[in-house]
């Protein structure tokens, strides 16, 4: 990468605030015990073609980024790691050299937020937030997102110590989706204020064993298949079938964290004969196979 193009910001539709150190102050005068960890920036970069961020001396706060397109790179301890699609990592607070960046050929798209807290050593020792811990795959799941967005808009709208009390309890629920997956799978997307999209996700829901075509669906919806295909994905952004995929992969990730099941019993679960297809299927949306993504969440 040329030194030209390292961007650190920037970038075309971007996301980002930094917390007001002074209100931060106050708050924490005002009721330390709220405040055993605290949000002091947070950022959205979509696509972001020649990020690049060299921290010579470590940082004081933990970095969490979260991957959902593309890819990038980070060193850490003289250590080179690779950040896909549906992974995350959180860069625990320290003096070590880190430096990351965007893919060159394919560039992330990362949502991200720095957090810290007096005792930050010894919040990041309970969670075994260790600076060799790598990136961890996880489900897309469109509830962690609107968590991240109801915290930037609280404290991008909101100059009162108020607004960083609300935003804290959002920090917790937030990291809780990254770092205690299981609980966090069991809440499906529930699109509002339209009952097809609704009935066609309770469809989905119960018929998770089993294979579904559009033309199915749509029947027992009673829309044709072709304003049917139309109208889900207009309302969801996703294609019918693409978000039924969805929801048979979170099942998936569910049975990888939560029980002993091999992955053939796993694939007949979620509705596939074989178990070679599901693990190829299962790669294309997480990043890994079925078996390193169990490997990986029990670390």
């Amino acid at each position: 990468m040329q030194n030209h193009s390292k961007k650190r910001d920037g970038f075309s539709g971007e996301k980002l605030h930094n917390v007001a150190l002074k209100t931060l102050r106050e708050a924490k005068e005002n009721n330390p015990s709220l405040f055993p960890v605290f949000i002091t920036q947070i950022g959205y970069f979509p696509r972001a073609e020649f990020h690049y961020r060299e921290r010579k001396n470590g940082c004081s706060d933990n970095i969490l980024i979260y991957c959902v397109e593309g890819k990038g790179h980070y060193i850490l301890d003289n250590t080179l790691y690779e950040v896909n699609r549906n992974q995350f990592v959180i860069l625990p607070a320290t003096s070590s050299y880190m430096c990351y960046w965007a893919d060159n050929d394919n560039p992330w798209t990362i949502y991200w937020l720095h957090f810290t807290g007096d005792n930050i050593e010894l919040f990041n020792q309970a969670l075994d937030l260790t600076i060799a811990r790598g990136p961890i795959s996880v489900p897309f799941n469109e509830e962690t997102l609107t968590i991240w967005q109801n915290i930037y808009e609280i404290l991008k709208t909101g100059h009162k110590i108020d607004s960083l009390y609300r935003s804290n309890f959002y920090l917790f629920h937030f990291l809780a989706t990254f770092l205690f997956p299981g609980g966090h799978l069991q809440s499906e997307p529930k699109p509002e204020g339209n009952m097809v999209i609704n009935k066609t996700i309770q469809i989905m829901q119960s018929h998770l064993d089993q294979r579904l075509t559009i033309e199915k669906i749509a029947d027992q919806v009673n829309l044709s298949p072709s304003y049917f295909a139309m109208f889900f994905k207009r309302v969801t952004g996703v294609s019918p079938i693409d978000y039924f995929i969805n929801l048979k992969i979170k099942k998936a990730c569910q049975l990888l964290n939560e029980t002993s099941h091999n992955i053939k019993t796993i694939a007949l679960s979620c509705g596939y004969d074989d178990p070679y297809y599901f693990s190829r299927i299962f790669k294309k949306c997480i990043g890994v196979s079925p078996g390193k993504y169990r490997t990986q969440t029990h670390i």
